[in-house]
């Protein structure tokens, strides 16, 4: 990397020769992975607006980073180096995953990217199965502490169960919590009224039952774990009355490469099955769908929170924490098996005790915008600017950049 390449504005020690606005607090967003980016953008939005706020984004070190500048770039994002973004003192520094956040330098935000705090921590790769009494990840002092210090200024939590995961875990980082609910289902809220435009939109028929399979990476996800689950769906649902559509995990994609993920389903795609690309919004799918097939990822729970008919995947032998959206869905979920016949399975697939979901999933329905808009301008140093916007919906799909019937994206 050469001194070149670093963006000379809008921050260094010479910025101020460049920019036509002076005086900006400067906001960095750091872009670990596609499924953190999601989250990220959802939240800055409630800063970036601001005529006082200069946002600038960076991708962090992740195995599942490369396609984040793709995104970024295509959004319009300014995108420091890592080399710089680790080099330059900002005001706000917001994550949601948390590699290399050690080397920043700025009061930090950070957030999970995905339904809360779920997932226990595995030891190592092939250490066998996670135990019920092994930390959950994400609450625990090896990601939120190094050398000592407590990296996150402000904690973001959807729920209080939370609060009392990290004082047992944790203890050092409990004053940096704030439990502020969970923006990505306010979204999806909003966005119910909404739902024949995004079955419109994804090209839903009035008389078609959307059938939306969501996978989480790994092994233990459901397209590691099932690979015929798509082939068997596509050649025994009738495609008079059923359309399938495929949410597979960012990571599953960078780990195997977007040509080889479209070439093990074109028997698939050639039959009709919708395959967005990790970049795209998958809330719209969730929001259009009849049925959601999925395992123990976060938007199974997504899904069955707004009400979405479910089926869950054979569990993987790792137990969910205790309290959690995934644990609730693992025990009260129907389940589907692959390897019987599908079509009378889907017809036992309905809604799991939405409400029962959604307070497992947050503790703030509705007020997480308000909340991190607070929690953010708090570490701006910035007076808040009039009132909060409204939630709003999720983007329109975008079925253009989705994989086509032979198995090419644009």
């Amino acid at each position: 990397m050469t001194a070149s390449e670093w963006p000379p504005a809008p921050v260094g020690i010479d910025a101020s020769r460049w920019v036509s606005r002076s005086g900006c607090r400067t906001a960095l967003v750091v872009a670990h992975t596609i499924a953190s980016c999601h989250r990220l953008l959802d939240v800055i939005e409630y800063i970036e607006s601001d005529p006082r706020v200069q946002v600038v984004f960076t991708v962090a070190p992740d195995v599942f980073n490369q396609q984040v500048k793709r995104l970024l770039d295509r959004l319009g994002a300014l995108v420091l180096p890592w080399h710089q973004a680790v080099r330059e003192q900002f005001d706000l520094g917001i994550a949601a995953a948390h590699g290399g956040l050690h080397q920043l330098h700025a009061p930090l935000l950070l957030m999970a990217h995905g339904a809360g705090h779920g997932k226990r921590v595995r030891p190592r790769p092939d250490s066998g199965p996670v135990l019920a009494d092994s930390p959950v990840y994400g609450l625990d002092a090896q990601r939120l502490t190094h050398d000592g210090r407590v990296l996150p200024t402000a904690l973001a939590l959807s729920h209080d169960r939370e609060v009392e995961v990290l004082r047992r875990q944790c203890p050092e980082a409990a004053e940096a919590a704030v439990v502020v609910g969970d923006p990505c289902i306010d979204r999806l809220v909003a966005s119910l009224p909404r739902r024949p435009d995004y079955r419109h939109g994804i090209g839903v028929g009035e008389q078609e039952e959307l059938v939306v399979v969501s996978s989480t990476w790994g092994r233990e996800g459901g397209f590691g774990r099932w690979p015929d689950l798509l082939p068997q769906l596509m050649a025994q649902l009738p495609p008079t009355r059923y359309r399938v559509a495929a949410l597979l995990h960012p990571a599953i994609w960078d780990a195997h490469g977007h040509r080889q993920i479209r070439a093990w389903l074109r028997g698939c795609l050639d039959a009709g099955l919708l395959l967005p690309d990790p970049t795209e919004n998958w809330r719209g799918p969730v929001v259009a769908a009849d049925h959601v097939v999925g395992d123990h990822g976060s938007v199974t729970a997504y899904a069955a929170a707004v009400g979405r008919r479910t089926l869950l995947l054979p569990a993987p032998e790792s137990e969910p924490a205790t309290g959690t959206p995934q644990h609730l869905l693992a025990t009260r979920a129907p389940r589907l098996d692959p390897r019987q016949p599908l079509l009378s399975q889907l017809a036992l697939s309905r809604k799991v005790d939405p409400e029962r979901v959604m307070a497992a999933l947050t503790a703030r329905p509705g007020n997480a915008g308000v909340l991190l808009r607070r929690t953010m301008y708090r570490l701006l140093g910035l007076a808040e600017p009039g009132r909060h916007q409204q939630t709003d919906p999720v983007p329109m799909p975008r079925p253009h950049h989705w994989a086509t019937e032979h198995g090419l994206a644009s």
